[in-house]
């Protein structure tokens, strides 16, 4: 066969393929493949490991006066910030959490980014810029002896397609003072069973969560960064009985029940870790 007909032949056949296999999934398939990706925020995730004993005076500062605007100047709005409490779940209290010689505290940072992109350029250059410079000279200049934080943990997540955008509540927009948050950390054994959980999410959790005023802020995928694989989310509420009464109802609900006992979703979580988080009085969530 001369080789340009050869080459006519595999083009043919190559489209016909194709045809063929498109033909063959299920109406929803061929349109998925067919319509172009929603977009989907990344999460900027930093974990600033506090000294036991240690002031955490120049990590705030740097935050406040040098990070969240460089970041807001970037395009980069709502910047969340919190630190950690403790909660008395039976007596609906909390109080500050400490680190300790076991247990660091961390003030913990959620930046959201609308691109992969945005991720790399803002963590490449930030603190390369003159003003963030002047503004962070106490932070970046403290002596060995005294550092402003034990080390930082980094973690690139990106949003599930069931959520793909973060949400602000309208009582953390208006800084209802006794707002409360909770990020949740699910570990997973396998690759697989971290993947298994987060379509448990997509296909039910969250819609429950929302159904019961949860007020889900981000729901995402770790890219990279410590103790992979696992997912973090968060959920809020105006103040702590009203989020611990949701989580209550969220364990009663059927939808949830249904999940959780559904073979396909058997043992796709090994490890769950729930940290009370406050805002800051600078925080943007």
């Amino acid at each position: 066969m001369p080789t340009s007909s050869r080459r006519t032949f595999l083009k043919t056949s190559l489209a016909a393929g194709a045809a063929t296999t498109l033909a063959s999934l299920p109406a929803v398939s061929a349109r998925a493949a067919a319509a172009p990706a929603a977009a989907r925020d990344f999460y900027e995730l930093r974990a600033y490991r506090l000294k036991p004993g240690a002031s955490d005076t120049l990590i705030h500062s740097y935050l406040e006066k040098a990070l969240v605007p460089a970041l807001n100047a970037r395009g980069l709005a709502t910047v969340g910030v919190f630190t950690e409490v403790e909660v008395d779940k039976k007596a609906v209290t909390s109080k500050p959490k400490a680190s300790t010689a076991e247990v660091q505290t961390s003030v913990w940072v959620l930046i959201t980014h609308p691109t992969l992109e945005s991720f790399v350029k803002v963590s490449a250059d930030l603190n390369a810029d003159p003003a963030v410079q002047k503004a962070a000279a106490d932070y970046f200049m403290t002596p060995k002896a005294s550092p402003a934080y034990d080390r930082v943990d980094i973690w690139l997540l990106r949003s599930f397609a069931g959520f793909p955008r973060t949400e602000i509540p309208a009582f953390s927009k208006t800084k209802v003072a006794t707002r409360v948050f909770e990020l949740r950390d699910y570990e997973s054994h396998s690759e697989e069973r971290a993947l298994s959980k987060m379509a448990m999410f997509n296909n039910g959790e969250i819609d429950v969560m929302k159904e019961l005023g949860m007020s889900p802020v981000f729901f995402g995928q770790a890219l990279a960064g410590p103790n992979l694989p696992h997912l973090r989310y968060i959920t809020c509420g105006a103040d702590l009985a009203t989020h611990l009464n949701n989580w209550k109802a969220f364990g009663t609900h059927p939808t949830w029940t249904k999940l959780k006992n559904d073979p396909q979703y058997k043992d796709n979580t090994s490890k769950n870790t729930a940290r009370f988080l406050v805002p800051t009085a600078y925080s943007q969530i």
